[in-house]
């Protein structure tokens, strides 16, 4: 089965997720989303393999958050997936895709479910 890590290096549960695949012999594809960002049908078919709705994969702390007005309430779905295609930074981190199953390494341990 193929493993994909959207990771970022810099962030210390992205790092803990792959090493954590790699200790189980794992060695996934690794996208470095800041690098290559999803497109927004990609990131459409993520949301929908984590069975969450989009505002829960945002990182709320980030600057673009509040420059993109996402605190409102009443920012729909759909411009929250655009917002995240033009600021990845503000998709949360690790995801793990395992097939056709996804999770999100926080903690790394969740992903387990998965592989």
């Amino acid at each position: 089965m193929s493993v994909t890590i959207y990771h970022n290096p810099k962030c210390a549960k992205s790092r803990a997720t792959l090493k954590l695949l790699t200790d189980r012999g794992i060695k996934p594809v690794v996208i470095e989303y800041l690098k290559t960002p999803p497109s927004e049908t990609e990131l459409k078919r993520l949301i929908g393999m984590l069975g969450i709705a989009p505002r829960a994969l945002l990182r709320t702390k980030e600057t673009e958050y509040k420059q993109a007005k996402l605190d409102n309430a009443g920012v729909s779905d759909a411009q929250i997936v655009k917002a995240m295609v033009k600021y990845p930074k503000l998709i949360e981190r690790p995801i793990v895709v395992a097939g056709k199953k996804a999770a999100l390494g926080r903690p790394p341990e969740d992903v387990l479910k998965i592989i």
